[in-house]
């Protein structure tokens, strides 16, 4: 039998009403109203899945009052973070049903929200920012095949050897200005170098080919 957004009601009625709730349905243009003694109303939007029209729907009513809940069927696998992470920005309550037995959960209460920092993930991407040179990727593209900085540090020692043949990675350094030249020919993420001998590198074929505008 095809569910439909009624059957969230009875479930979310009662779990209400045993809180001491006077709970109706569709009041004005809301789902679910539910209000206890002075307290300001509880309001709750109902649809069978978690959609942007829903969470609009919970925008709109939070210029009614401050508690607004979205509700759902309980989704196979348990609710997804984003989902959660969405309504907790945008101080909504979050309730699932669990339709073969009616079981209520709240997963979160609306709130006002306050986002975690995380200082040093803002300076990594800072410290990017400043390494990156010019401005090589389109805004928007697939991360696939990015120039980051790493990369372009990683190309100018490989255009160096192109052109001098095996060298140090001291060397390389001092003629490329890339501080961390012995790192990156010796750990070889893109696989361009290959090891001479003890601190002496020179190009792979895969190296030859990623040097841009050669012949």
């Amino acid at each position: 039998m095809t569910a439909r957004e009624t059957d969230l009601y009875a479930p979310l009625k009662a779990f209400l009403e045993s809180q001491g709730y006077e709970v109706k349905g569709e009041v004005g243009r809301v789902d679910l109203m539910a209000v206890r003694g002075a307290e300001p109303p509880v309001l709750v939007e109902m649809k069978l899945s978690f959609t942007l029209s829903l969470v609009h729907q919970g925008i709109d009513r939070q210029a009614l009052s401050d508690w607004v809940y979205l509700a759902v069927p309980h989704p196979k696998g348990g609710v997804r973070k984003r989902p959660l992470a969405l309504c907790r920005r945008l101080g909504l309550g979050l309730v699932t049903v669990r339709m073969n037995d009616a079981l209520v959960t709240v997963h979160c209460d609306p709130a006002p929200f306050a986002p975690r920092r995380f200082p040093a993930r803002q300076g990594r991407l800072l410290r990017e920012f400043a390494r990156l040179e010019g401005d090589p990727n389109i805004g928007g593209g697939t991360r696939r095949g990015l120039m980051t900085a790493y990369r372009q540090d990683a190309l100018r020692c490989a255009a160096h050897l192109a052109v001098e043949g095996p060298a140090r990675g001291a060397e390389t350094a001092r003629a490329t200005g890339v501080a961390t030249a012995t790192r990156i020919m010796r750990d070889n993420h893109h696989g361009w170098f290959r090891k001479v001998r003890t601190g002496v590198y020179d190009l792979s074929e895969a190296g030859h080919r990623a040097i841009p505008d050669r012949d």
